[in-house]
């Protein structure tokens, strides 16, 4: 059974100057398997993060359904969703959103709050996955003491906490120059591998997409 999959999906939003309804998405058929690593690609504007919101519960289609694990989303309150996203997904951004007050630990452990009953052995494991990292001696540091690589790492390291069934990557080494970019993508597929997690990632660098198994191309609002 796939883990997530999308049948006629479609997706507008509203012009603000003209009211007009502007297509983003327009039926997106789509199935992913469990442990897939997956790259979407296609120019800015043609819906890449419209999909990867509407696949991460962070939006909901016009139309169409949404199946994640064997349940349906579409139909689910607000406060199920965010539960979804809490327990079974990870989110990498392009900036890496730490929390300038907190130390990489502490940082590592935040997506923790956001369950009813975080693990007890969460710290053991947030410190397990920094030093598979390399950033075993920085724990204790503060976000302005890292390298922008090292932070991003931070960020990769926050998203698997919670042990997700799937890891949602939008531009994730975006803002890296190209030697870092291809060493956090590296770094990015051994934690796919090693977590068993499925991995979707937005990219606009082929050489990056074609390291996944499959790639997918959105070309304005359709997957090609």
């Amino acid at each position: 059974m796939p883990i997530i999959q999308l049948t006629n999906v479609s997706k507008s939003y509203t012009d603000p100057g003209s009211g007009a309804q502007v297509p983003v998405l327009r039926g997106i058929n789509l199935s992913i398997e469990a442990g897939e690593s997956v790259a979407v690609v296609g120019p800015s504007g043609c819906g890449k993060s419209t999909l990867l919101n509407i696949l991460g519960t962070l939006d909901l289609p016009d139309t169409g359904e949404i199946t994640f694990d064997g349940e349906s989303l579409v139909s689910l309150t607000a406060q199920q969703l965010a539960a979804v996203r809490s327990q079974k997904i990870g989110f990498i951004f392009q900036l890496h959103h730490l929390m300038p007050q907190c130390s990489v630990l502490e940082n590592v452990l935040l997506p923790t709050l956001a369950l009813k009953s975080p693990p007890k052995d969460a710290v053991q494991r947030a410190e397990s996955l920094l030093e598979k990292v390399g950033l075993k001696d920085r724990m204790d540091w503060k976000p302005a003491q890292l390298s922008g690589g090292e932070r991003q790492r931070v960020a990769f390291v926050r998203a698997l906490i919670n042990q997700p069934r799937l890891i949602l990557a939008d531009e994730p080494t975006g803002a890296l120059d190209e030697a870092s970019a291809e060493a956090l993508t590296d770094l990015l597929l051994q934690l796919q591998k090693s977590s068993n997690v499925t991995l979707i990632m937005v990219t606009h660098h082929r050489a990056q997409a074609e390291r996944m198994g499959r790639v997918l191309t959105i070309h304005e609002g359709s997957l090609q």
